[in-house]
C-alpha cells in the first residue's frame, strides 16, 4: 500500500456541521421483530417486481416474494418467516405519500431462514453470476438503489483499471457505513476481493473521509488480515459531497467523467461499502438482501445504528432510540439530500440509510425566499460544475428545454447550492420539480406515440386483410376459370361437341307450345265413364258456374 498516493480535487463542495459523533458511541444493535412487516415490491430503480405470494401463504426468511420484472429490476425477499396477511397497496416511504403494492407479513417469531448455499461464482459464467445477484436483490445501498448486477460489468475493455469502493459517507448525521467498516471490515475486504476478480480490476481503492479514523484503521487491519492483493485504503479530505460517485472517482484517480458518459468508459466503476458487504453475503453465503444498517439520529435520546429488516415500520426503529417530545418530522436520509416522510408508519426499505428525527429547534423553518441576486455562490459550490442559477430561472419559468441545455439531469441534488444561497432559495426543489415535469411529459409523449403506432398498425392490418381477401377471391376465380377451361378441353379431346345453347327466340317458341298444349287439354271433354254419380254431379255444377262466369264477362 502506497503512502504517497496522489489525491486530486473536485470542483465546489461545502463543509457543513457533521453531527456524526453521537451515533458512533455504541456498536450496531439488532432491531427486534415488529408485529407486522410491510415490504414494498418496488425498492430499486427500474421495473416493479411481480408478486409471487398470496394472502395466507407461509414464507421463510429469504424467500423470494417479488420476481424481477424487466431489464432494470431487482428481486425482493421476505425479511423473516411468517404468514402473508395481504398483498395490497400501502403508503410508501416517499415525500409524496403515494401508495404502492406491498407484501404484508405477520412474523411467527422463529426468524427461520430458507436453505442457503454458497455460490460457486468462480466457475460460473459472468452472466450467470449477475443473474444470481439480481435474484438476491442486491442494489446500491448508498442511496441510489441501482441494481448492482448491472454494474458488475468490466465494460468495453473487458476489464476495469480501477474499482472504487465508496466509504466516504459524507452527509451529516449518517454513520451506518462508518460503523459497518469498524465492525465488519474483513467481510467488506473479502467482498472487495470478489468484485476485483469479477470485474478483472487492476486495483481496488477504498476511499474513506479522514474524519473516520477508527474506520480507516479497521479497514487497514482487515486488508492485512485477509491478505488481499491490489486493495488499498485511501484516506481522503473531508468535504461534502466527496461521497458522490463522480467526485470520489475524481479524488482517487484524477479522472473526471464528462456529462452523459459512464465511468466504465474510462475503466472505472464505483460501489458503496454496504453494497460490497451484501455482494459477499449473496455469493459466499447464498444469503439474499433482507436487512441493512440504519442510522437513527437527530432529535432522539440515544442515537445509534441498528440492523433493521426491510418492512419494519420507521416508528418502531425510532422508538428504539427514544424520540424527544418535540419531534415534528421524520426524514429518510440526511439533512442535505433526505426526504420528509408522510408518516412514521412507512417501512424501512433498501434506500433507508438513515432515519433523521427532526424538531423545530434542530431544523427551524426556513426563512422567506428572496429574489435571486445572481451572486454566483451556487455555481462556486456546485460539485457537478453546473450553473445552478440558470437552471433555477428556467425551471421556475417552466422553460424545461433550456433547463436541460444547462445539463439539469447531471445535477446530483446534493443541496450545496441551496446551502450557500444568501437568498435562501430552495434551489434543489426547483430542480426536482423540473425533472418530474420533464419525466411526466416524456411519459405522455411515449403513451401518445404508442397509441399512434397502434392506430397506424391497425390501419395497416385492415389494408393488409383487404388485400389478402381480394387476392384470395382473384385466385379462386382464376382457379374456377382454369377448371372450366380444362373441362372444355377434355370434352373437345373426347370428340363430344358442346351442348347447343338455345337462343331467346327458341326459348319463347318452346314456352308458347307448352301453353297451347295446356289450353287444348283444358278444352277437351272430360271422360266421366268411370266416375260416380256424386263426382259427375260436382263436375256438372262446376261447369255451370263456369258458364255463368263466362256469360257475365261477356256482358261486361
Amino acid at each position: 500500500m502506497s503512502l504517497l498516493r496522489k489525491l486530486f480535487d473536485f470542483h465546489g463542495g461545502v463543509k457543513p456541521a457533521y453531527h456524526k459523533e453521537p451515533s458512533t458511541t455504541q456498536p450496531i444493535a439488532q432491531a427486534p421483530l415488529p408485529a407486522e412487516l410491510v415490504i414494498p415490491l418496488h425498492q430499486s430503480i427500474g421495473g416493479v417486481p411481480r408478486p409471487l405470494v398470496q394472502a395466507g401463504e407461509t414464507v421463510k426468511k429469504g424467500q423470494l416474494i417479488g420476481g424481477p420484472d424487466g431489464f432494470v429490476s431487482s428481486a425482493v425477499h421476505a425479511s423473516t418467516s411468517g404468514v402473508v396477511k395481504a398483498v395490497e397497496m400501502r403508503r410508501m416511504p416517499h415525500t409524496s405519500g403515494l401508495s404502492a403494492l406491498c407484501v404484508v407479513i405477520e412474523p411467527d417469531g422463529k426468524d427461520e431462514w430458507i436453505e442457503r448455499k454458497p455460490v460457486p461464482w468462480r466457475s460460473l459464467p459472468p452472466d450467470e453470476v449477475r443473474d444470481i445477484l439480481r435474484d438476491a436483490g442486491v442494489v446500491g445501498l448508498g442511496g441510489a438503489v441501482f441494481p448492482s448486477y448491472l454494474k458488475v460489468n468490466p465494460g468495453k475493455k473487458g476489464h476495469l483499471d480501477t474499482l472504487v469502493i465508496n466509504g466516504a459517507e459524507c452527509e451529516p448525521f449518517i454513520t451506518c457505513d462508518d460503523l459497518q467498516m469498524r465492525e465488519r471490515g474483513e467481510t467488506i475486504v473479502r467482498g472487495a476481493a470478489i468484485m476485483r476478480d469479477l470485474t478483472r480490476a487492476g486495483q481496488v481503492l477504498i476511499g474513506i473521509e479522514d474524519n473516520k479514523p477508527e474506520a480507516i484503521a479497521a479497514m487497514q487491519a482487515a486488508v492485512r488480515t485477509v491478505g488481499a492483493e491490489r486493495i488499498e485504503i485511501v484516506p481522503i479530505p473531508t468535504r461534502y459531497p466527496a461521497g458522490g460517485a463522480k467526485q470520489l472517482i475524481r479524488v482517487l484517480t484524477g479522472i473526471e467523467v464528462p456529462h452523459g458518459k459512464r465511468s466504465t468508459d474510462y475503466g472505472v466503476q464505483c460501489f458503496n461499502t454496504g453494497t460490497i458487504y451484501a455482494i459477499y453475503e449473496a455469493l459466499e453465503l447464498g444469503q439474499p438482501l433482507v436487512s441493512r444498517i440504519v442510522t437513527v439520529a437527530g432529535n432522539v435520546e440515544r442515537p445509534r445504528n441498528f440492523e433493521v429488516r426491510f418492512g419494519t415500520p420507521m416508528r418502531d426503529v425510532v422508538a428504539l432510540a427514544g424520540a424527544k417530545p418535540d419531534t415534528d418530522r421524520i426524514i429518510m436520509g440526511g439533512p442535505m439530500m433526505g426526504y420528509a416522510m408522510p408518516g412514521d408508519e412507512v417501512p424501512v426499505v433498501k434506500a433507508t440509510n438513515c432515519i433523521l428525527v427532526g424538531s423545530p429547534a434542530l431544523f427551524p423553518p426556513p426563512p422567506p425566499e428572496m429574489p435571486c441576486i445572481r451572486c454566483g455562490e451556487c455555481a462556486k459550490a456546485c460539485p457537478a460544475d453546473l450553473q445552478p442559477f440558470e437552471m433555477y430561472w428556467f425551471s421556475r419559468a417552466k422553460i424545461f428545454g433550456k433547463a436541460q441545455e444547462y445539463h439539469l439531469f447531471d445535477c446530483i441534488e446534493c443541496g450545496c447550492c441551496a446551502f450557500v444561497c444568501p437568498s435562501r432559495i430552495p434551489l434543489v426543489d426547483y430542480y426536482r420539480f423540473a425533472k418530474s415535469e420533464i419525466w411526466a411529459r416524456e411519459q405522455e409523449k411515449e403513451a401518445a406515440d404508442v397509441a399512434r403506432e397502434r392506430y397506424e398498425f391497425r390501419l395497416a392490418r385492415e389494408e393488409r386483410e383487404k388485400a389478402e381477401k381480394a387476392a384470395k377471391l382473384a385466385a379462386k376465380a382464376a382457379e374456377t376459370k382454369a377448371k372450366l377451361a380444362q373441362q372444355e378441353a377434355a370434352k373437345a379431346a373426347e370428340g363430344a361437341a358442346p351442348a347447343p345453347v338455345a337462343s331467346d327466340d327458341a326459348k319463347k317458341a318452346l314456352i308458347a307450345a307448352a301453353m297451347e298444349r295446356a289450353k287444348q287439354q283444358a278444352a277437351a271433354p272430360l271422360n266421366t265413364d268411370n266416375l260416380s254419380s256424386d263426382q259427375k254431379a260436382q263436375i256438372a255444377d262446376a261447369e255451370a258456374r263456369r258458364a255463368q262466369a263466362l256469360q257475365a264477362e261477356g256482358k261486361d
